[in-house]
Protein backbone atom coordinates (compact mmCIF):
# COMPACT_ATOMS: atom_id res chain seq x y z
CA UNK A 1 0.00 0.00 0.00
CA UNK A 2 1.22 3.25 -0.95
CA UNK A 3 1.03 6.05 1.49
CA UNK A 4 -1.38 8.58 0.68
CA UNK A 5 -0.69 12.09 -1.45
CA UNK A 6 -0.11 15.29 0.75
CA UNK A 7 -1.17 18.45 -0.63
CA UNK A 8 -0.69 21.86 0.32
CA UNK A 9 -2.39 25.41 -1.05
CA UNK A 10 -0.82 28.55 -1.57
CA UNK A 11 -3.39 31.01 -0.77
CA UNK A 12 -1.40 33.67 -1.47
CA UNK A 13 -0.48 33.36 -4.82
CA UNK A 14 -4.59 32.04 -5.71
CA UNK A 15 -6.30 34.11 -8.22
CA UNK A 16 -9.63 32.18 -7.78
CA UNK A 17 -10.15 30.58 -11.00
CA UNK A 18 -12.25 28.00 -8.76
CA UNK A 19 -10.59 24.46 -10.99
CA UNK A 20 -9.58 23.06 -7.78
CA UNK A 21 -12.99 23.17 -6.02
CA UNK A 22 -14.52 21.73 -9.59
CA UNK A 23 -12.42 18.76 -9.87
CA UNK A 24 -11.96 18.22 -6.04
CA UNK A 25 -15.12 19.16 -4.15
CA UNK A 26 -13.89 16.60 -0.68
CA UNK A 27 -10.70 18.68 -0.99
CA UNK A 28 -11.54 22.24 -1.63
CA UNK A 29 -14.03 24.87 -1.11
CA UNK A 30 -14.07 28.58 -2.40
CA UNK A 31 -14.63 31.89 0.03
CA UNK A 32 -17.02 34.45 -0.54
CA UNK A 33 -14.85 35.65 -2.63
CA UNK A 34 -13.79 33.06 -5.07
CA UNK A 35 -10.68 32.14 -3.51
CA UNK A 36 -10.14 28.96 -2.40
CA UNK A 37 -9.19 27.06 0.85
CA UNK A 38 -8.24 23.80 1.87
CA UNK A 39 -10.69 21.21 3.18
CA UNK A 40 -8.70 19.44 5.79
CA UNK A 41 -4.76 18.82 6.91
CA UNK A 42 -3.78 18.26 2.94
CA UNK A 43 -4.06 14.25 3.11
CA UNK A 44 -5.41 13.11 -0.01
CA UNK A 45 -7.12 9.37 -0.10
CA UNK A 46 -6.32 7.00 -2.64
CA UNK A 47 -9.66 7.31 -3.87
CA UNK A 48 -9.13 10.93 -3.97
CA UNK A 49 -6.08 10.96 -5.80
CA UNK A 50 -6.90 11.59 -9.17
CA UNK A 51 -9.42 14.17 -8.64
CA UNK A 52 -7.06 15.99 -6.71
CA UNK A 53 -3.60 15.78 -9.35
CA UNK A 54 -6.06 17.03 -11.81
CA UNK A 55 -6.89 19.99 -9.81
CA UNK A 56 -3.34 20.28 -9.13
CA UNK A 57 -2.44 20.00 -13.04
CA UNK A 58 -4.87 22.45 -13.87
CA UNK A 59 -4.78 25.27 -10.91
CA UNK A 60 -3.36 27.97 -13.68
CA UNK A 61 -1.28 29.67 -10.82
CA UNK A 62 -0.02 26.53 -9.53
CA UNK A 63 -1.46 27.29 -6.38
CA UNK A 64 -1.48 23.56 -5.26
CA UNK A 65 1.50 21.85 -4.36
CA UNK A 66 2.51 17.86 -3.58
CA UNK A 67 4.64 17.82 -0.38
CA UNK A 68 6.44 15.02 0.77
CA UNK A 69 6.22 13.48 4.15
CA UNK A 70 9.64 15.44 5.16
CA UNK A 71 8.29 18.88 3.93
CA UNK A 72 4.91 18.31 5.98
CA UNK A 73 5.99 18.00 9.00
CA UNK A 74 8.83 20.84 8.52
CA UNK A 75 11.86 19.17 8.61
CA UNK A 76 14.79 18.26 6.43
CA UNK A 77 15.00 15.39 4.12
CA UNK A 78 18.09 12.69 6.04
CA UNK A 79 20.47 12.96 2.71
CA UNK A 80 20.47 17.37 2.83
CA UNK A 81 23.79 18.38 2.87
CA UNK A 82 24.82 21.65 3.38
CA UNK A 83 27.38 23.08 1.02
CA UNK A 84 30.60 22.94 1.68
CA UNK A 85 31.39 26.79 0.71
CA UNK A 86 31.23 29.40 3.33
CA UNK A 87 29.17 31.12 0.82
CA UNK A 88 24.97 31.09 0.91
CA UNK A 89 23.53 29.53 -1.31
CA UNK A 90 21.99 31.49 -4.45
CA UNK A 91 18.52 31.20 -5.14
CA UNK A 92 17.46 32.35 -8.73
CA UNK A 93 13.97 33.64 -9.36
CA UNK A 94 13.13 32.00 -12.95
CA UNK A 95 9.59 31.90 -14.09
CA UNK A 96 8.08 33.31 -11.04
CA UNK A 97 9.39 29.86 -8.98
CA UNK A 98 12.33 30.32 -6.62
CA UNK A 99 15.10 27.73 -7.59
Amino acid sequence: MSPNMRIRLDRTICDGFGVCAKHAPKHFSLDDWGYASLIGDGTVADADRDDVLRALFDCPVHAIIEISDNEFDGEKPPDATVPATDEAPVFEARWGFAQ
